[in-house]
């Protein structure tokens, strides 16, 4: 099984949570979501996947986020501003294509090591 991390590398959540997958085995692939943003269609994807709701995804402590106009409880003005604003997804992201896992803390991405078990 291949996990997809949804990596910003200087966040240091996101580094350790790649760190763990690495320590328990995991293959990953990681997807720098800065260098190449999600579209609206892979936003859904994930967030059909994802154990938390829509808002979880977004960092609305920053500044970026207080200065738009969303309503977090629809989800297509969420998902616009993410592609529209890819630094505002909240990260790390762990999917492993089935399920997937916000690593806040970065321990619950082993979450998706234990599925096939």
């Amino acid at each position: 099984m291949t996990i997809t991390l949804y990596h910003n590398p200087r966040c240091s959540k996101s580094r350790q949570a790649l760190a763990l997958l690495e320590e328990h085995g995991a293959e990953v692939t990681i997807r720098r979501y800065l260098d190449e943003p999600l579209d609206e269609a892979e936003l859904r994807d994930l967030m059909s996947r994802l154990d938390a709701d829509g808002e979880a995804l977004v960092r609305t402590q920053e500044p970026e986020w207080e200065s738009l106009d969303v309503d977090l409880q629809d989800q297509e003005q969420v998902i616009q501003a993410l592609v529209d604003h890819p630094r505002l997804l909240e990260r790390p992201i762990a999917d492993d294509g089935k399920r997937a896992v916000l690593g806040r803390p970065p321990e619950d991405v082993l979450a998706l090591l234990h599925t096939e078990e």
